[in-house]
Protein backbone atom coordinates (compact mmCIF):
# COMPACT_ATOMS: atom_id res chain seq x y z
CA UNK A 1 0.00 0.00 0.00
CA UNK A 2 1.07 3.36 -0.84
CA UNK A 3 0.84 4.71 2.61
CA UNK A 4 1.61 2.94 6.07
CA UNK A 5 -2.08 1.17 7.32
CA UNK A 6 -1.54 0.21 11.50
CA UNK A 7 -2.90 -2.73 11.56
CA UNK A 8 -4.90 -2.05 14.94
CA UNK A 9 -8.91 -2.51 16.05
CA UNK A 10 -9.21 1.15 15.91
CA UNK A 11 -8.26 1.29 12.36
CA UNK A 12 -10.24 -1.12 11.34
CA UNK A 13 -13.76 0.27 12.85
CA UNK A 14 -12.36 3.24 11.56
CA UNK A 15 -11.95 2.48 7.88
CA UNK A 16 -15.18 0.31 7.72
CA UNK A 17 -16.91 3.28 8.86
CA UNK A 18 -15.20 5.26 6.25
CA UNK A 19 -15.96 2.61 3.77
CA UNK A 20 -20.04 2.81 4.61
CA UNK A 21 -20.01 6.55 4.58
CA UNK A 22 -18.42 6.09 1.05
CA UNK A 23 -21.15 3.32 -0.14
CA UNK A 24 -23.97 5.54 1.46
CA UNK A 25 -22.45 8.70 -1.00
CA UNK A 26 -22.47 6.44 -3.89
CA UNK A 27 -26.05 5.53 -3.64
CA UNK A 28 -27.09 9.15 -2.89
CA UNK A 29 -25.13 10.47 -5.55
CA UNK A 30 -26.60 7.62 -7.39
CA UNK A 31 -29.92 8.26 -6.99
CA UNK A 32 -29.13 12.30 -7.55
CA UNK A 33 -28.15 11.42 -11.11
CA UNK A 34 -30.98 9.47 -11.92
CA UNK A 35 -33.22 12.74 -10.88
CA UNK A 36 -31.47 14.98 -12.64
CA UNK A 37 -31.34 12.61 -15.69
CA UNK A 38 -35.40 12.10 -15.37
CA UNK A 39 -36.18 15.88 -15.11
CA UNK A 40 -33.42 16.28 -17.86
CA UNK A 41 -35.55 14.05 -20.45
CA UNK A 42 -38.64 15.96 -19.63
CA UNK A 43 -37.15 19.16 -20.47
CA UNK A 44 -35.88 18.14 -23.41
CA UNK A 45 -39.18 16.42 -24.43
CA UNK A 46 -40.87 19.78 -23.58
CA UNK A 47 -38.13 21.86 -25.66
CA UNK A 48 -38.78 19.68 -29.36
CA UNK A 49 -42.15 20.29 -28.66
CA UNK A 50 -42.03 23.97 -28.86
CA UNK A 51 -39.41 24.11 -30.95
CA UNK A 52 -41.49 22.15 -33.66
CA UNK A 53 -44.22 25.18 -32.59
CA UNK A 54 -41.76 27.89 -32.41
CA UNK A 55 -40.83 27.66 -36.34
CA UNK A 56 -44.55 27.66 -37.29
CA UNK A 57 -45.00 30.51 -35.54
CA UNK A 58 -41.87 32.50 -36.26
CA UNK A 59 -43.17 31.52 -40.22
CA UNK A 60 -46.62 32.85 -39.46
CA UNK A 61 -45.41 35.98 -37.99
CA UNK A 62 -42.80 37.38 -40.77
CA UNK A 63 -45.43 36.71 -42.58
CA UNK A 64 -47.59 38.52 -41.42
CA UNK A 65 -45.57 41.41 -41.33
CA UNK A 66 -44.18 41.41 -44.86
CA UNK A 67 -47.98 41.65 -45.56
CA UNK A 68 -48.37 44.49 -43.29
CA UNK A 69 -45.23 46.13 -45.10
CA UNK A 70 -46.28 45.41 -48.18
CA UNK A 71 -49.81 47.07 -47.59
CA UNK A 72 -48.39 49.80 -45.17
CA UNK A 73 -45.41 50.17 -46.05
CA UNK A 74 -42.41 50.60 -43.54
CA UNK A 75 -44.14 50.24 -40.34
CA UNK A 76 -40.12 51.71 -38.91
CA UNK A 77 -42.68 54.22 -37.43
CA UNK A 78 -45.15 52.23 -35.17
CA UNK A 79 -42.80 49.81 -33.79
CA UNK A 80 -40.96 52.67 -32.63
CA UNK A 81 -44.34 53.27 -30.38
CA UNK A 82 -44.46 50.18 -28.88
CA UNK A 83 -43.90 49.72 -25.41
CA UNK A 84 -40.34 48.20 -24.11
CA UNK A 85 -41.82 44.54 -22.70
CA UNK A 86 -40.79 44.46 -18.69
CA UNK A 87 -43.45 41.73 -18.06
CA UNK A 88 -40.45 39.04 -18.45
CA UNK A 89 -39.75 38.01 -14.24
CA UNK A 90 -37.13 34.81 -13.74
CA UNK A 91 -37.01 32.95 -10.58
CA UNK A 92 -35.54 29.80 -9.41
CA UNK A 93 -36.35 26.40 -8.10
CA UNK A 94 -34.50 23.84 -6.85
CA UNK A 95 -33.98 19.94 -8.26
CA UNK A 96 -31.50 18.23 -6.04
CA UNK A 97 -29.75 21.08 -5.27
CA UNK A 98 -29.37 22.33 -9.14
CA UNK A 99 -30.94 25.95 -9.75
CA UNK A 100 -33.37 25.64 -12.22
CA UNK A 101 -34.26 28.96 -14.08
CA UNK A 102 -38.74 29.84 -13.93
CA UNK A 103 -39.44 32.44 -16.72
CA UNK A 104 -42.59 33.84 -16.27
CA UNK A 105 -44.42 35.97 -19.15
CA UNK A 106 -47.71 37.26 -18.81
CA UNK A 107 -49.47 35.56 -21.53
CA UNK A 108 -52.17 38.22 -21.41
CA UNK A 109 -52.89 39.42 -25.09
CA UNK A 110 -51.71 43.13 -24.83
CA UNK A 111 -53.18 46.01 -26.47
CA UNK A 112 -51.60 47.59 -29.66
CA UNK A 113 -50.39 50.85 -28.88
CA UNK A 114 -49.54 51.82 -32.69
CA UNK A 115 -51.87 54.24 -34.28
CA UNK A 116 -55.19 52.53 -35.40
CA UNK A 117 -55.77 54.78 -38.67
CA UNK A 118 -52.27 54.01 -39.82
CA UNK A 119 -52.35 50.07 -39.49
CA UNK A 120 -54.68 47.11 -40.59
CA UNK A 121 -56.03 44.21 -39.45
CA UNK A 122 -52.34 42.34 -40.98
CA UNK A 123 -50.82 44.23 -38.57
CA UNK A 124 -53.18 43.00 -35.95
CA UNK A 125 -52.16 40.01 -36.91
CA UNK A 126 -48.18 40.09 -36.92
CA UNK A 127 -48.24 41.87 -33.90
CA UNK A 128 -50.21 38.86 -32.32
CA UNK A 129 -48.42 36.68 -33.87
CA UNK A 130 -44.56 38.44 -32.60
CA UNK A 131 -46.25 38.14 -29.09
CA UNK A 132 -46.80 34.36 -29.50
CA UNK A 133 -43.01 34.10 -30.34
CA UNK A 134 -42.25 35.89 -27.66
CA UNK A 135 -43.49 33.46 -25.20
CA UNK A 136 -42.45 30.56 -26.76
CA UNK A 137 -38.84 32.40 -26.62
CA UNK A 138 -38.99 32.91 -23.20
CA UNK A 139 -40.36 29.38 -22.59
CA UNK A 140 -37.59 27.53 -24.90
CA UNK A 141 -34.94 29.87 -23.29
CA UNK A 142 -35.59 28.69 -19.72
CA UNK A 143 -35.48 24.98 -20.94
CA UNK A 144 -32.66 25.33 -22.36
CA UNK A 145 -30.89 26.93 -19.76
CA UNK A 146 -31.92 24.69 -17.69
CA UNK A 147 -30.76 21.69 -19.71
CA UNK A 148 -27.69 23.08 -19.56
CA UNK A 149 -27.48 23.56 -16.39
CA UNK A 150 -28.98 20.18 -15.09
CA UNK A 151 -26.49 18.37 -17.75
CA UNK A 152 -23.68 19.90 -15.69
CA UNK A 153 -24.83 18.92 -12.33
CA UNK A 154 -25.20 15.13 -13.94
CA UNK A 155 -21.20 15.25 -15.57
CA UNK A 156 -20.19 16.43 -11.63
CA UNK A 157 -22.41 13.65 -10.01
CA UNK A 158 -21.23 10.63 -12.43
CA UNK A 159 -17.83 11.73 -12.29
CA UNK A 160 -17.66 12.23 -7.84
CA UNK A 161 -20.06 8.95 -8.18
CA UNK A 162 -17.40 6.83 -10.56
CA UNK A 163 -14.53 8.45 -8.10
CA UNK A 164 -16.22 6.95 -5.45
CA UNK A 165 -16.98 3.88 -7.08
CA UNK A 166 -13.17 3.12 -9.23
CA UNK A 167 -11.31 4.52 -6.20
CA UNK A 168 -12.17 4.84 -2.85
CA UNK A 169 -14.47 2.38 -2.14
CA UNK A 170 -11.73 -0.11 -3.82
CA UNK A 171 -9.25 1.45 -1.42
CA UNK A 172 -11.28 1.57 1.76
CA UNK A 173 -12.28 -2.13 1.38
CA UNK A 174 -8.40 -3.09 0.25
CA UNK A 175 -7.55 -1.65 3.77
CA UNK A 176 -10.06 -3.14 5.46
CA UNK A 177 -9.39 -6.33 4.33
CA UNK A 178 -5.76 -5.82 5.07
CA UNK A 179 -6.06 -4.70 8.45
CA UNK A 180 -8.54 -7.88 9.08
CA UNK A 181 -6.35 -10.74 7.51
CA UNK A 182 -3.66 -9.19 10.08
CA UNK A 183 -5.45 -9.08 12.77
CA UNK A 184 -6.80 -12.06 12.38
CA UNK A 185 -3.16 -13.34 11.69
CA UNK A 186 -2.06 -11.67 15.37
CA UNK A 187 -4.71 -13.68 16.68
CA UNK A 188 -3.63 -16.97 15.34
CA UNK A 189 0.09 -16.60 16.60
CA UNK A 190 -0.82 -14.91 19.76
CA UNK A 191 -3.30 -18.17 20.11
CA UNK A 192 -0.56 -20.73 18.93
CA UNK A 193 1.94 -18.76 21.52
CA UNK A 194 -0.67 -18.93 24.72
CA UNK A 195 -0.64 -22.75 23.29
CA UNK A 196 3.15 -23.26 24.15
CA UNK A 197 3.56 -21.41 27.03
CA UNK A 198 0.32 -23.59 28.08
CA UNK A 199 1.69 -26.97 27.16
CA UNK A 200 5.39 -25.61 28.84
CA UNK A 201 3.57 -25.17 32.31
CA UNK A 202 1.86 -28.27 32.21
CA UNK A 203 4.95 -29.97 31.43
CA UNK A 204 6.64 -28.13 34.47
CA UNK A 205 4.05 -28.94 36.62
CA UNK A 206 4.47 -32.72 35.96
Amino acid sequence: MAQQIFATKGNLIAYKKSLELAKLGFDLLDRKRHILVREMMLLIDEAKSIQDKIGTVYQNAYQALKLANMTLGSETNNAIVVDTDNSIEIDYRSVMGVEIPIVTISQQQPQPNYLIGDSNSLLDIAYKDFHEVKILTAQLAQIESSVYRLATAISKTQKRSNALKNIVIPRYESIVKFITENLEEKEREDFSRLKVIKSQKEKKNM
